[in-house]
């Protein structure tokens, strides 16, 4: 008759086994989040730092175009100053020389025939280039397509958000002022660059702030 022995475990060490894996588990778990969140953390940081590359490239540009482009309502006014109202240029010599300077990049062509009291009536030949200002938005944009801007807590991606959407209304206007001086309406082109200059000042605001406080979206 066969006498079967029951063999003892040693419950000591196969908890200790079972407690080993399950700290193992848990590091290589938390090791894990750590290491996709240290990743997220630097995909964040550059992609902020890209824009706000991209925010200082634009109000360079934005700046440097904005003073050239609202030259050309200060012109036509001036111009319009010096006119009678049958539309003819009269005026003396000297306040012509002072016109013709101040506007030199529109002023090609000045010819003049002398009336009494030492005026002339001039005629000009005049031509306006438009400053097309090229606002930026790739660092913006490659943030929404990864994913990453989720990232950037609200208020900064609200304050982004609304910088980047004034930033389309200003590139909708230049669109606007620059079919204007092809279709040669001047008024039409006064008009919109007075209400594109507001959304200039809004969007120059909107840079500086985003600049100051971009940071704390880190």
């Amino acid at each position: 008759m066969r006498f079967f022995k029951i063999r003892e475990f040693n419950w000591k060490y196969i908890f200790g086994e079972i407690f080993l894996l399950f700290v193992g588990i848990n590091l290589a778990i938390w090791f894990n989040d750590w290491n996709t969140s240290k990743t997220v953390q630097k995909n964040k940081e550059v992609a902020l730092e890209k824009i706000e590359e991209e925010i200082k490239a634009n109000l360079d540009q934005l700046l440097e175009n904005s003073t050239l482009n609202q030259k050309i309502p200060a012109f036509f006014s001036d111009m319009n100053d010096i006119r009678n109202k049958d539309e003819d240029i009269i005026t003396s010599s000297e306040a012509m020389h002072a016109f013709a300077k101040k506007y030199s990049e529109f002023v090609e062509k000045v010819d003049s025939t002398a009336m009494d009291n030492g005026l002339y009536r001039y005629g000009l030949n005049t031509s306006i280039n438009l400053e097309i200002t090229d606002l930026s938005s790739i660092a913006w944009d490659v943030s929404k397509s990864t994913g990453i801007f989720h990232e950037f807590g609200y208020d900064c991606l609200y304050d982004l958000q609304a910088l980047y959407n004034t930033q389309d209304l200003v590139k909708n206007q230049m669109d606007k002022a620059t079919e204007a001086l092809r279709n040669k309406s001047m008024e039409e082109l006064v008009g919109t660059l007075g209400f594109m200059k507001q959304l200039e000042d809004q969007l120059e605001d909107q840079y500086r702030d985003m600049l100051t406080s971009i940071d704390d979206c880190k």
